[in-house]
């Protein structure tokens, strides 16, 4: 029995940057009735309240559900509306040093698209995302550029060398995070145990990518039992299940 059952969001509860679509939402509302549901990703809360917050059916015990953007360095909790716990910022002379990071890598590497939707780097605060075919990219487009991950392990490599001392991660269906370093989502998870009070050892974790290399492979890292998902039909089965073996 688990007290706490976390998910990655793109991928795992929703294609990349859509809105959960309704049965996730109303499987998550039966998952928040016979346990606490924490949501960890690399998006911003304005990402965050567009593909979950905004999408769960009235029935959903809100202040049952933990939201962490951006791997975790930020957390919000409902009490009749949704506020900020924590936020943890990155200084600008930081901003600006992994800007120039990115631009270096890619020429380097050499993987510059044809076609991009909208700005490719995005300041998130406490997070600075890549976006390989921009922020607006149609999900079509996303899914074929990089699916098994082997474009965007180059550039890692390279952005490695550059921003020693920060953590560079992959996430979703084109990006890189860069955050702090040590912030993954294990860094995540240990602060949603510290913040709720509940056992590493009582939660479960579900994400698409968990393996080496994958934004969702920390969970595992960490010691936590994790179930790796194909798709959000996948997870809906898991869901299922856990819900079913709760009550």
């Amino acid at each position: 029995m688990k007290q706490l059952v976390a998910f990655d969001l793109d991928g795992t509860l929703a294609e990349s940057k859509q809105p959960l679509q309704e049965p996730m939402g109303e499987a998550l509302a039966d998952l928040l009735g016979v346990a606490q549901v924490a949501v960890i990703s690399g998006g911003d809360w304005p990402q965050f309240e567009k593909q979950v917050a905004s999408r769960l059916p009235a029935r959903a015990d809100l202040t049952r559900l933990w939201l962490m953007p951006t791997t975790g360095t930020k957390l919000y909790r409902y009490d009749g509306s949704w506020r900020a716990v924590y936020a943890e910022l990155f200084d600008d002379a930081q901003k600006h040093a992994i800007f120039d990071a990115f631009d270096a890598a890619l020429k380097a590497t050499g993987f510059v698209p044809e076609k991009t939707w909208g700005e490719r780097i995005e300041d998130r605060g406490s997070q600075i995302t890549f976006s390989a075919l921009g922020q607006q990219a149609p999900l079509d487009a996303k899914e074929h550029w990089d699916p098994d991950f082997a474009k965007r392990k180059v550039i890692q490599a390279d952005l490695r060398k550059r921003l020693p001392g920060l953590s560079i991660n992959m996430g979703g269906a084109t990006s890189i995070d860069v955050t702090r370093e040590g912030v993954d989502k294990a860094y995540g998870l240990k602060k949603l145990r510290d913040t709720s009070g509940i056992a590493l050892d009582a939660m479960l974790f579900i994400g698409d990518a968990i393996f080496p290399g994958g934004n969702d492979y920390p969970a595992k890292e960490l010691g936590l039992d994790t179930v790796r998902v194909r798709d959000p039909g996948d997870t809906l089965a898991a869901i299922a299940a856990i819900v079913a073996c709760q009550k």
